[in-house]
């Protein structure tokens, strides 16, 4: 375990995790801990499609116990002078009216970068089924608006469009994204806001790892528990995408 020393103020502390292959011996992954430093003023929480239902009983119930931890991340982050972001896909018309949304839509427009080369391994789960663990036949869309436990300050942004984010993270001058939210094998890795597109955009980013989950269903290759197929996403994404930290990073002020 890393040790961390009090920080300074508007600068974030945190303990990354990342997988990477093992140089010597037999084949492996082996754990690679870093403390690394971000300015709070350059850094973004974003936090993708926490609708307020979902159309998969177990999803709902998972998004409503998460939903009052992520927003106690966020008025962390916010205190440090972190960027929060509500990326919540669908239903920013509703918000249309609200100054985070205002701020998102005022942006100067910024051309996106043309985006890096990126291996794309498959995922370690089969999510073809949709993913859900409580038997729903199919997907519908339920949600009208973010779950109502995160609060939305004037401040923050409210958008779910990559070209309106990209403005805003420009204009501020915001590289590194931190990542909360749902669902990471779907959402959180694939929207255009998502970690894969904002990484080859040329972004430094983190998944917040205890505050995430996954639409997979355990009768599904590879035969785990909900909970293993959420722990396998995030060993994926600290293989292969970019590491991840833990929410108290962000929540215990040193």
């Amino acid at each position: 375990m890393i040790e961390q020393a009090a920080h300074p103020a508007g600068v974030l502390m945190l303990t990354t995790r990342r997988l990477v292959p093992r140089t010597t011996g037999n084949n492996d992954w082996q754990v690679d801990e870093r403390l690394i430093s971000w300015p709070a003023a350059q850094t973004a929480l974003v936090i993708v499609d926490m609708w307020d239902q979902h159309w998969s009983r177990g999803a709902n119930e998972r998004v409503a116990q998460l939903a009052p931890h992520i927003d106690a991340i966020a008025r962390a982050a916010r205190t440090q002078g972190v960027q929060i972001i509500h990326a919540v896909s669908d239903v920013v018309a509703a918000y249309h009216e609200h100054p985070a949304r205002q701020h998102a839509l005022a942006a100067r427009h910024h051309p996106l970068p043309e985006m890096a080369e990126h291996a794309d391994p498959p995922l370690p789960i089969d999510d073809k089924d949709g993913g859900s663990d409580t038997n729903e036949p199919s997907w519908w869309q339920a949600w009208s608006r973010q779950h109502p436990a995160i609060t939305i300050e004037p401040d923050d942004l409210i958008s779910d469009d990559q070209q309106e984010i990209h403005n805003a993270l420009q204009q501020r001058s915001v590289q590194h994204l931190i990542y909360a939210g749902v669902h990471l094998n779907m959402c959180v890795l694939n929207r255009p806001f998502g970690i894969k597109r904002m990484l080859r955009s040329g972004y430094t980013t983190l998944l917040l790892r205890d505050a995430t989950d996954t639409m997979y269903n355990p009768y599904r290759p590879p035969y785990v528990s909900h909970e293993q197929g959420t722990q396998l996403m995030i060993r994926y994404v600290e293989q292969h995408w970019c590491p991840s930290i833990v929410s108290s990073d962000l929540t215990s002020m040193r």
